[in-house]
């Protein structure tokens, strides 16, 4: 399930736009196609504008997002017509007709997706830290403390993508369609299987880096920045000592 934000000036929303959106899982919220609108626009995984009606201000509102520095996938609606219209220069990921199958516009989000995080890790850091967890997602290793973990394939995925969005939390459903992918017909209880390996690997001080939410799912818990303890002060150490009765050097 993605996170979907839909530009639009239709008054009717999605059901208008993209009517298979109706029949998918996916969270939209809708904006009017407004530069002010995206000011505090919220995250999301695909921006979907609505280009069917008006091609020159979709045409551009692409080359706007785009010359912001937007990293989103950006995926367009059209009619048959405004496909003569569209070029590489207008920016988009990926297009659909406004009456494609549910089917269809389900492949198009999630390969945008796709496209879009493995554009990421090629450009991006090959390593991620949090704490004393390191994880080198070209290597395919996950040390902690400098010490490597033996992660069979499927934990080190489930691992790298949660340590990916910390404090996110995910469903077993999500978890299972984002790491197994989304032809794999085992249940969700294989994400609870691997959850629990992970955290017998990871040991007793750091399985909570692996946290549950009760009746929904999981969650990275980054470590929290330790303070700075301070020095102990060496009188209050002496009285410490002489009230418990331990022995201490200055009495002997």
């Amino acid at each position: 399930m993605a996170d979907l934000l839909l530009l639009t000036p239709t008054a009717g929303g999605s059901a208008q736009v993209l009517p298979a959106l109706g029949l998918l899982s996916h969270r939209v919220r809708v904006l009017p196609v407004e530069p002010s609108a995206l000011v505090d626009a919220p995250d999301s995984d695909v921006i979907v504008l609505d280009a069917r009606r008006d091609l020159v201000t979709a045409r551009t509102t692409c080359r706007l997002l785009r010359a912001t520095g937007l990293t989103v996938p950006l995926l367009l609606v059209l009619t048959e017509g405004g496909l003569t219209a569209l070029t590489a220069e207008w920016g988009a990921d990926d297009i659909v007709l406004e009456h494609a199958s549910p089917a269809e516009v389900e492949a198009r989000i999630r390969l945008v997706i796709e496209r879009s995080a493995h554009e990421a890790l090629d450009s991006g850091p090959q390593e991620i830290s949090s704490g004393e967890l390191t994880i080198d997602a070209g290597g395919y290793t996950a040390r902690l403390r400098g010490r490597p973990l033996d992660l069979t394939y499927k934990e080190f995925e489930l691992l790298k993508y949660l340590v990916q969005h910390p404090g996110r939390v995910f469903t077993r459903a999500q978890l299972l369609q984002e790491v197994w992918g989304y032809d794999y017909y085992g249940g969700t209880r294989t994400v609870d299987v691997h959850v629990r390996r992970l955290r017998a690997k990871l040991g007793l001080e750091h399985e909570a880096l692996i946290g549950t939410v009760r009746n929904v799912g999981y969650r990275f818990d980054p470590p929290k920045d330790r303070r700075a303890v301070p020095a102990e002060d060496p009188a209050g150490a002496v009285a410490a000592d002489r009230v418990s009765g331990l022995p201490y050097a200055a009495d002997a």
